[in-house]
């Protein structure tokens, strides 16, 4: 499994900026291998983390390279005061089974 984590620091959002994000993340959600997503943001610096989950490198690299994708990360200077992207291969969940997250270990008590 991969997580392909998002972290940016927010301008102003337009009308073009909330057309690109959600056709972004129906082009995410149709695409084999997606696994889910979840977002947060940090209020003591207010950046915000959106973290795309997905059953194989391959699987995330299509949404890279899906046009709306591009034509988003070509813009992004309009509505991001600075932005970083971790890719990384998740090696292990665990924990116990009191919050419900999307990703549940298995086999948890």
């Amino acid at each position: 499994m991969y997580a392909a984590t998002f972290v940016f620091a927010k301008k102003q959002f337009d009308d073009e900026f909330h057309r690109l994000d959600q056709t972004i993340a129906a082009a995410a959600k149709s695409l084999p291998g997606y696994l889910g997503e979840e977002s947060w943001e940090n209020p003591g610096n207010g950046l915000v983390s959106n973290v795309y989950y997905w059953d194989s490198l391959d699987h995330l690299q299509a949404l890279i390279r899906h046009p709306v994708h591009q034509q988003a990360k070509a813009a992004q200077a309009n509505w991001l005061d600075g932005y970083r992207v971790v890719i990384s291969e998740v090696v292990r969940i665990y924990g116990d089974s009191r919050i419900d997250h999307l990703l549940a270990p298995s086999g948890a008590p």
